[in-house]
């Protein structure tokens, strides 16, 4: 992933999945994974997900467990009536979701204003000491 500035993210078109690479740091197959999951009727297993977008089962639970990692998927259980078990992911709803990027992006502006505060401080109490320097050395 290419690391941009702040600027060239507000520069350019982002799109719904975009914005999920953005806060979360998802890839473009978690995207289609996610996009995938959001299309299904039921929930998916890993298997029905590397068949749906026809790559690696190994690619698909890699994906699958990104979105687990950043909680816009769950996770479900399902036993088997003689034993045994398999999971079975569904995305979660696109208002918990929402609610959850804008907490993110909410954090994010947070603690930028600090950061922000802090550089206006420290570089203004250099200034201030630079000017004080200057007027001292023309007395």
């Amino acid at each position: 992933m290419v690391a941009t500035s702040v600027r060239e993210d507000l520069e350019r078109d982002l799109g719904c999945l975009d914005l999920l690479g953005c806060i979360h740091g998802l890839n473009e197959r978690d995207q289609m994974v996610f996009q995938l999951l959001q299309q299904a009727e039921e929930g998916l297993t890993v298997d029905d997900a590397a068949d749906r977008l026809d790559c690696e089962r190994s690619t698909a639970y890699r994906s699958i467990s990104r979105l687990l990692e950043v909680d816009v998927v769950a996770q479900e259980q399902v036993n088997y009536e003689h034993g045994g078990y398999y999971y079975v992911f569904r995305p979660r709803t696109p208002k918990e979701v929402a609610h959850d990027m804008q907490r993110s992006l909410n954090d994010w502006y947070a603690a930028i204003g600090q950061l922000i505060q802090e550089f206006e401080d420290r570089y203004s109490q250099d200034s201030d000491d630079r000017e004080k320097q200057s007027l001292q050395s023309c007395s």
